[in-house]
C-alpha cells in the first residue's frame, strides 16, 4: 500500500452539484484545490437529466414520439447550449455532444416506433446523461489543469441484468490496475461516469438508481483510494431528515453499520450499496457540501464516531404492514419458513419482521402487487392488510448497551400509535411502525427525546 499522501483520492460530485455550467465551474475549483493528490472524479448526470430521459423513455413506449421528441430537444438545446460556452467554434467538445445527441434521438425513434423499450436500449439511452455530464465538464477542466477523460464501460464491467447490472469486481481491479494507475499522478485528474458500465459484449449496462456513489466506492477500492469524497447539497449526513426535522444537525462520525442502517430506511444522502466496497478495502467515505467544501461533513469509518445511545434517525414511506395470525405458529415447526417460500415465490421482499406467539407482522414495499401472494397466505393463515403506514428506525452503535432507550421511545410517541416494534439483528436500529400521517409530528418528538436532550446534555445544558 502506498503511503497516504500519494494514494489515489475519489471524488464524487452528484447531479446537483453540478446543475449547469456554472456549477461545473465551481466543482473545478474544488477539484484544483486537492490536486496535490492523484484525482479520480466520478459524475453523475447533470441536475434532474436521468429523470428526464426516463420521461422521454415513457413518452416514446406509448408511441407519442412527438412528445418524446419535443421532450428531449430541451436537453439537446440546454447541452448544445453548454457546450457553446464551454468550449469556441472548432473544439471537439461539439461534435461529440452532437454525436451523443443523435444516438439518443435515433435510440428514441426506434423505442417509438415498436412501443417497447428494452432494457438494454433502455440502458443505453438513460446512460446518455453521465456521458454528456463527463464530456462537458472535462472541457470546462481542461482549460484549469491537465484533465483525462475516460470511459467508465471499459473499467466497470458488469453481467447482463440491464437497469441493476452487478459489477465484475476481479475485472474492474484488473482493468484499474493497468489502465488508471499510469495516469493516476499528483496534479493529474482522471474523469469518469458513475452509474453506468458495459456487459462483456460491450453493451451499456447501468447499476441502477444511486448507482454513481456505488460506481465511486468500486473504483476507490479498486485503486486503493485514501478516502472516497461524496459532494452533494447537504452539510453531510443529518441526524433526521431536515424537511421533517428542521432542527437536525450534520453528524461530524459514523460507523458504516450505522451509515448502511441509515441509507436501509430512508435517509437519501447514500445509496446503501454505497459503503460495501469502502467497508471491505477499510476506506473512509466523506460526505460534503459541494457549495461549502471547507464545511462541515461527515467521515463514515469502520470504528465510527461518538458512542451515544441514538445516533441518528431515518424514515420512510408510505409502507404496507402484513399481519399473519394462525393457532399453527405455536406447535408447527417450519411454519416461519413456509410462509416465507410463499413470498421468495412471488419475488416480494421484507423489510422488517416482528413475531409473537400466534401471529407475525412484516413491512412491504407499497406497490407490491398483493392479489396472488394474499390468495396462497389465506389458504393457511389470516392475513390483516394496513396500508398507508411509515417505518422509523431509531439508529446506535451503542442502542443495545443504554439503559432506558425503550421507555424514552414510548414516552415521547405516548400520543401515536405503535403498530409494530422490533429491533435488528445487530442490536443497532429498533424500528417502529407508525401512520403515514402522523410521521413528521413522531418524527420531531423522537428527534426531541432522543437526539436534542443528549446534545444539550453534552453541552451542559
Amino acid at each position: 500500500m502506498r503511503a497516504n499522501h500519494f494514494r489515489p483520492l475519489v471524488m464524487k460530485f452528484g447531479g446537483s452539484s453540478i446543475a449547469d455550467l456554472e456549477r461545473i465551474e465551481h466543482v473545478a475549483t474544488v477539484v484544483d484545490q486537492a490536486r496535490a493528490q492523484p484525482i479520480l472524479v466520478v459524475l453523475s448526470a447533470m441536475g434532474r437529466t436521468t429523470n428526464h430521459l426516463i420521461t422521454c423513455l415513457e413518452l416514446a413506449q406509448q408511441g407519442l414520439m412527438n412528445e418524446a421528441l419535443a421532450s428531449f430537444s430541451q436537453l439537446v438545446e440546454s447541452n448544445r447550449a453548454y457546450a457553446r460556452e464551454a468550449a469556441p467554434n472548432g473544439h471537439p467538445l461539439h461534435q461529440t455532444v452532437e454525436s451523443l445527441l443523435e444516438e439518443g434521438e435515433t435510440l428514441l425513434r426506434g423505442i417509438a416506433l415498436l412501443r417497447e423499450a428494452s432494457p438494454r436500449s433502455r440502458d443505453a439511452f438513460v446512460a446518455l446523461g453521465e456521458r454528456l455530464s463527463t464530456h462537458l465538464a472535462s472541457t470546462v477542466f481542461a482549460g484549469r489543469f491537465p484533465t483525462e477523460w475516460f470511459d467508465a464501460r471499459s473499467l466497470m464491467r458488469t453481467d447482463d441484468r440491464f437497469g441493476k447490472a452487478k459489477p465484475d469486481c476481479d475485472f474492474l481491479m484488473q482493468a484499474c490496475s493497468h489502465a488508471l494507475f499510469p495516469r493516476l499522478v499528483p496534479g493529474h485528474v482522471i474523469l469518469t461516469q458513475g452509474f453506468i458500465g458495459a456487459n462483456d459484449q460491450g453493451l451499456t449496462t447501468t447499476l441502477g438508481r444511486g448507482g454513481s456513489d456505488y460506481s465511486a466506492a468500486l473504483f476507490g477500492q479498486a485503486i486503493d483510494a485514501s478516502e472516497v469524497q461524496i459532494w452533494t447539497d447537504v452539510e453531510g449526513v443529518l441526524t433526521c431528515d431536515p424537511r421533517l426535522v428542521p432542527e437536525a444537525v450534520p453528524l461530524e462520525e459514523l460507523s458504516f453499520d450505522e451509515a448502511a442502517e441509515l441509507a436501509a430506511f430512508g435517509a437519501k444522502v447514500l445509496h446503501p450499496a454505497t459503503l460495501l466496497p469502502a467497508r471491505r478495502a477499510d476506506i473512509p467515505v466523506t460526505v460534503r457540501h459541494t457549495q461549502f467544501p471547507q464545511g462541515r461533513f461527515t467521515r463514515i469509518t469502520n470504528a465510527g464516531g461518538v458512542k451515544r445511545g441514538v445516533t441518528a434517525l431515518a424514515c420512510r414511506g408510505p409502507i404496507t404492514v402484513l399481519t399473519l395470525s394462525s393457532l399453527r405458529m405455536l406447535d408447527q415447526s417450519g411454519f416461519l419458513a413456509r410462509i416465507f417460500d410463499v413470498f421468495a415465490r412471488h419475488q416480494v421482499s421484507v423489510d422488517v419482521v416482528s413475531t409473537a406467539e400466534v401471529s407475525l407482522s412484516l413491512t412491504l414495499e407499497p406497490d407490491v402487487a398483493l392479489a396472488g401472494l394474499l390468495r396462497e397466505l389465506n389458504q393457511f393463515c389470516e392475513v390483516q392488510v394496513a396500508r398507508e403506514k411509515a417505518l422509523v428506525a431509531i439508529v446506535g452503535s451503542q442502542l443495545k448497551n443504554t439503559r432506558g432507550i425503550t421507555q424514552r421511545v414510548f414516552t415521547a410517541l405516548c400520543e401515536f400509535d405503535i403498530h409494530m416494534i422490533s429491533m435488528g439483528a445487530n442490536e443497532i436500529n429498533l424500528s417502529l411502525v407508525l401512520d403515514q400521517s402522523e410521521l413528521p409530528q413522531a418524527m420531531r418528538a423522537l428527534h426531541r427525546a432522543l437526539i436534542e436532550v443528549d446534545q444539550l446534555q453534552l453541552q451542559g445544558g
